[in-house]
């Protein structure tokens, strides 16, 4: 369920995770004019907990600017394709992801057969990670395309 924040706490967002019986809430934060910034919390129940990593974004396109998604066309379950040889930051990120939102994780494509969607991790020759959606099995990029700038693993309270 998505929700605009507007210019709600962090209590008021707790509360609203209470009303909905949310066990987990992302904030998307806006950077000029667009996303710029993904917290993940898990809530007790009682409190919200940030849960790393701290994802700041370079860029993102968004699903809408691939025009690549079917109309009517629904994605229901989401697969992720691990990286052959992943950097120690990429394979942390893949595991954090796949924890979070509960996304099964595959060392092929070829394992992917009954989901919607498949989820990538890929570093550049210069170091920067980007996140990728694809739909299954069509096999073409659907976005959102996050292009990060960096990760903050130690989250102080």
């Amino acid at each position: 369920m998505r929700i605009n924040r507007g210019k709600l706490s962090l209590e008021g967002i707790a509360a609203k995770a209470l009303e909905l019986n949310a066990e987990k809430v992302v904030i998307v934060d806006r950077w000029k004019g667009g996303p710029g910034k993904i917290e993940l919390y898990k809530f007790d129940g009682k409190e919200l907990h940030p849960t790393p990593p701290l994802i700041y974004l370079r860029g993102v396109k968004l699903r809408r600017e691939f025009r690549t998604m079917p109309k009517g066309r629904r994605i229901k379950s989401t697969a992720m394709v691990t990286s052959p040889r992943p950097s120690q930051e990429v394979s942390k990120l893949e595991r954090a992801l796949s924890d979070f939102f509960s996304i099964p994780t595959f060392s092929s494509e070829n394992e992917c057969g009954g989901f919607d969607a498949l989820m990538k991790i890929t570093a550049s020759q210069a170091g920067e990670l980007a996140v990728t959606f694809k739909l299954l099995p069509e096999n073409v990029e659907i976005g959102p395309r996050m292009r990060i700038s960096h990760l903050i693993w130690d989250l102080k309270p």
